[in-house]
């Protein structure tokens, strides 16, 4: 398993929802995971620190997690399996024991953040749907538009090394410029 840290939110237009890129803490890695406006507004007020009036969703999963005089141990972002990601919360308490708790991406990252648990991804997912630094500048680039054959010549590479999620949004371009 992988450290890494929320670099950034950003609003992602082709889906109308949000990325939450997640970047290796010792190294250049980064992985965008996509998450509905809530969730990101929820990754965003735990990122700040922020005071609700009342408790979100997302405090109210923590509280309960300290009521019970547990802890969480970890975030762990583990597969993808059709472009959807999956996630755990590992807690663990003297009266249940060590527990993994499925969850989606988006609301472990908003509790790991809020009790200042680490999160992990898996080395097999960053292989599969992990950017390098050079890809994901080069993926968000707004400053150079590339051609529809320089963009097939990066979707080829990117099926060589089996970057399918890469793959994708490189077709989905190439598709957006051909209309």
């Amino acid at each position: 398993m992988v450290p890494v840290k929320v670099q950034k939110i950003s609003f992602h237009p082709p889906s109308r929802s949000y990325a939450v890129i997640l970047t290796e803490i010792n190294g250049e890695r980064k992985l965008p995971v996509i998450v509905g406006s809530f969730e990101a507004q929820s990754i965003a007020l735990a990122l700040e620190a922020m005071e609700t009036p009342r408790p979100l969703t997302h405090d109210l999963i923590g509280l309960l997690i300290d009521e019970i005089d547990a802890n969480l141990v970890a975030v762990r972002i583990t597969n993808i399996e059709d472009g959807v990601f999956y996630a755990s919360l590992d807690i663990n308490s003297e009266i249940t024991g060590k527990r993994s708790i499925d969850s989606r991406p988006s609301d472990a990252i908003a509790v790991g953040l809020r009790m200042k648990a680490p999160i992990m991804i898996s080395d097999e997912l960053f292989e599969e749907a992990g950017l390098s630094e050079s890809e994901f500048v080069s993926s968000n680039s707004s400053d150079k538009v590339l051609s529809v054959k320089e963009l097939e010549d990066r979707l080829q590479i990117a099926v060589d090394n089996e970057k399918y999620e890469v793959a994708a949004k490189i077709r989905d371009q190439i598709n957006d410029l051909k209309e």
